[in-house]
């Protein structure tokens, strides 16, 4: 599966995942910048973003009012940070919040199966047989992982050596289903789908959900395989710009994850 915004910009009313379907809206050609200050005000239920004094909607026109004062000085500082156009591109945060409330606030059941396929493909369950340092690696940063999902919720994984498919049993997809249908609002749901994309885990996105780890333990994690291929390789300049990109579309999906309880 594709990552979630990379697919913005060939996205249809067609799209299958939900998510990226819910995003079409905001693929449009982004005008000049037509505003000079970017501040953030309050609303009876949160928080929203004025430009010049005048409030943010989102694509539909709707309300772009979020929960907490973090995520909408966050949003501020994207639009803030536009030069002469504006940058979609350059707006992961926003971008995240315009899905979840345009569009995953009415296909939430949808985007939880999207999120659900992760759970049976999860990258902690393939593993490599060699060399002896990728296998160690693995080891050492994806076994805690599993470790945390057993003890805390009761969800065993098999491994599999390789990429041949491993199906995991029905109590552990059970488990990781109603995980995820406990998450009821479209701005966790819609974060949690790209974080999920750009981790190729389930795993991984549910502990920082829910306080077990770190964005950074996760994507050091997500990157065993990429990182051993540098200490042996070396680093490739254009591959290193993808990859923090990549993360700061993923910090920024962590911040709308954590930013509500559910």
């Amino acid at each position: 599966m594709r990552d979630l915004l990379s697919d913005l910009e060939d996205g249809t009313p067609q799209e299958k995942d939900p998510v990226r379907r819910a995003q079409s809206a905001f693929q449009r050609d982004m005008p000049k910048r037509f505003y000079k200050d970017v501040t953030v005000g309050e609303a009876p239920d949160g928080f929203l973003i004025l430009l010049d004094g005048r409030e943010l909607k989102t694509p539909s026109r709707g309300l772009f009012h979020l929960p907490s004062r973090d995520l909408a000085d966050a949003v501020a500082e994207e639009w803030d940070a536009q030069t002469t156009r504006i940058d979609p591109g350059a707006m992961p945060l926003t971008r995240i919040l315009n899905t979840a409330l345009d569009g995953v606030v009415h296909v939430k059941d949808e985007v939880r199966q999207e999120i659900l396929a992760y759970g049976g493909t999860d990258l902690l369950c393939y593993r490599a047989d060699s060399p002896e340092g990728l296998v160690a690696a693995q080891n050492k940063k994806w076994n805690p992982f599993l470790a945390w999902m057993e003890q805390t919720h009761g969800a065993r994984f098999q491994l599999a050596e390789g990429v041949m498919h491993v199906e995991q049993s029905e109590e552990t997809r059970s488990i990781l289903a109603g995980l995820v249908a406990a998450r009821d609002s479209a701005i966790v749901l819609a974060a949690l789908h790209v974080a999920t994309s750009l981790t190729g885990s389930l795993v991984m996105p549910l502990a920082i959900l829910e306080g077990a780890a770190e964005p950074d333990e996760v994507w050091s994690a997500t990157h065993v395989d990429e990182d051993w291929n540098i200490s042996q390789w070396g680093e490739d300049a254009e591959a290193t710009r993808r990859r923090n990109a990549r993360r700061h579309e993923f910090d920024m999906a962590c911040l709308a994850m954590r930013s509500i309880a559910r």
